[in-house]
């Protein structure tokens, strides 16, 4: 599994991003987790992209141009200081792709 986290300039969510390979590590998950860009992203091989709460609006426009799930990570994400916040949230939206931290889309 191939998880993607994206936000403005790429330092916020690199923590996100080991955090929450840690916390599926502890889970026994076997999940590759990166850190990106949103201007970097065009095309990926990510199974899930987690955006940045302050990039919701990028995360509609990457939904109409990507086929995987992609999910707003909610606004106090990065208070998550062991990713199993994250960790819960990437695997609600890989178990149903239209949910995101404002709901149904």
């Amino acid at each position: 599994m191939k998880i993607l986290v994206i936000c403005g300039a790429g330092a916020s969510s690199t923590f996100v991003a080991q955090r929450l390979r840690r916390a599926a590590e502890s889970a026994g998950l076997d999940w590759e987790t990166a850190a990106g860009t949103a201007q970097s992203v065009t095309e990926s091989s990510a199974d899930l992209i987690l955006v940045g709460p302050h990039l919701k609006e990028r995360a509609i426009d990457l939904r109409e141009v990507l086929p995987m799930p992609i999910a707003v990570l909610p606004d106090d994400i990065f208070d998550d200081r062991d990713g199993r916040r994250t960790l819960s949230l990437a695997r609600a939206a890989l178990a149903d792709p239209r949910t995101t931290s404002e709901g149904r889309s």
